[in-house]
C-alpha cells in the first residue's frame, strides 16, 4: 500500500520544524515549486496550524520555536518490550476532530484491544462534562487507548482513578516533583491544571464492552494559545524546565503505562490503585465544593470508596459521588472577620 502524499503545507512545516532559518530558495529546490509558490503554500499553513513564522530578510524563514513533530518509527522504538507485546496498532494523526471520537468509532469497527491514535492537532477536541480541550499543532499530547472487557460497563467502576494513577507515576518517575490527581481524573501541579482524561465506554449490560480512555497534555502552551482555559493552567516545559522529555519519548512511557493499567485492571480491578491514588491525592484532608446537578454541595472530603465513588461528609451525612456527575473545586477559604472599625 502507498503512503499518502502529504500536504505542501504539511511538507514545509516539517521542513521548518528544526526551528532553524531555511531560505525560500532551498525550500523551493527540496519541493520543486517556485519561490512564489512557497511564500504562499507556508503562510497558509502557518495559518492553518497555529503557528508563528518568522521571515528574515535575506536568510528565510524560521518558525518562532522549535516543533518536536510525532513519529511512529520513535514512539515503538521507545516501548518496552512488554508494551510493544500489548499496542496491537498505532495511528498517528496530522489533523483530526479527537483522538477519542477516533477510537470509539474504531471500537465499533472491531478494532482490537491495544489500538493507540495520537494527533499532532485536534479541531474538536473535547474534556470532561462537554468541555473544550485546546489543542494547538504540535505542542501537546492528545493520545487515547482503545481497551476491551469481557465485562459491562457497571464492571468498570473507578478506572479512570487507575489510568490517573498511570500517567501521574509516569511523570514522577521523569523528575516531575508536586503532581497531584483530582477525582475523578485531573493532574495537577501546584494547583494548576496540566492535564486530563476522558473515559468513554460502550457496551452490552452483561458484557462485553469496550472503554476509550484520552488523555490531554500540556507540554508546551502559550499563553496566546489557552485564551479559551477557563482555570489556571500550567505545561511541563515550565514544571521540568530542561529536563522536560520530549514528545515521542514521553509518548511512549505513556502508552506503556495506560497499557499495562489497562490490562491489569481487567485482571484484579481498582483495589491495587487505591493506595497509589492517595499518594497522589490532592484533596487529601480538604473542605472542598461538589456540583451535583444544580445543587453546590460543601463538605469534609473523605476518600475514595473501593468503587472508585467519592466521599464526602456534609451537613446532611456522608454523600457518595460517581465519576461523570459532578464537577469539583476546591471551596474558598472562609471570608476573614471584619474588625469592629470597618
Amino acid at each position: 500500500m502507498m503512503k499518502p502524499v502529504e500536504p505542501t503545507g504539511l511538507q514545509l512545516i516539517r521542513l521548518l520544524a528544526d526551528g532553524d532559518c531555511h531560505s525560500g530558495a532551498a525550500l523551493a529546490r527540496g519541493l520543486r515549486m517556485t519561490r512564489a509558490g512557497v511564500w504562499k503554500a507556508l503562510h497558509k499553513a502557518v495559518e492553518d496550524y497555529g503557528l508563528a513564522l518568522e521571515s528574515i530578510p535575506g536568510q528565510g524563514y524560521r518558525l518562532n520555536a522549535p516543533l518536536e513533530l510525532l513519529d511512529p518509527a520513535l514512539i515503538l522504538g521507545y516501548l518496552s518490550a512488554a508494551g510493544a507485546s500489548r499496542l496491537a496498532r498505532l495511528q498517528v494523526n496530522d489533523l483530526i476532530d479527537s483522538t477519542n471520537e477516533r477510537l470509539m468509532a474504531a471500537a465499533i469497527a472491531r478494532a482490537p484491544a491495544g489500538t493507540v491514535c495520537l494527533a499532532e492537532r485536534q479541531s474538536a477536541g473535547r474534556g470532561r462534562r462537554g468541555r473544550v480541550w485546546v489543542s494547538p499543532f504540535g505542542a501537546n499530547l492528545y493520545l487515547s487507548v482503545l481497551w476491551r472487557y469481557p465485562v459491562g460497563p457497571a464492571g468498570l467502576g473507578g478506572i479512570s482513578l487507575a489510568a490517573g494513577v498511570a500517567v501521574a507515576t509516569v511523570l514522577q518517575r521523569l523528575g516531575l516533583t508536586d503532581i497531584a490527581l483530582k477525582w475523578p481524573n485531573d493532574l495537577l501541579w501546584r494547583r494548576r491544571k496540566l492535564g486530563g482524561l476522558l473515559l468513554e465506554v460502550a457496551g452490552e449490560t452483561q458484557g462485553p464492552s469496550h472503554l476509550v480512555v484520552g488523555l490531554g497534555l500540556n507540554l508546551r502552551l502559550d499563553p496566546d494559545q489557552a485564551q479559551g482555559i477557563d482555570q489556571p493552567w500550567v505545561d511541563l516545559r515550565e514544571a521540568l524546565g530542561q529536563a522536560a522529555p520530549g514528545r515521542n519519548r514521553l509518548a511512549a512511557a505513556l502508552i506503556d503505562a495506560l497499557l499495562e493499567t489497562l490490562e491489569r485492571f481487567g485482571q484484579v480491578g481498582l483495589a491495587p490503585f487505591l493506595d497509589e491514588w492517595t499518594r497522589f491525592d490532592l484533596l487529601r484532608d480538604q473542605q472542598v465544593q461538589l456540583q451535583l446537578g444544580e445543587r453546590l454541595i460543601v463538605g469534609d472530603y473523605a476518600g475514595i470508596d473501593p468503587d472508585g465513588a467519592l466521599r464526602l461528609n456534609t451537613a446532611d451525612g456522608l454523600l457518595r459521588a460517581h465519576s461523570g456527575e459532578v464537577s469539583l473545586r476546591l471551596a474558598p477559604p472562609p471570608e476573614a472577620p471584619r474588625s469592629a472599625d470597618e
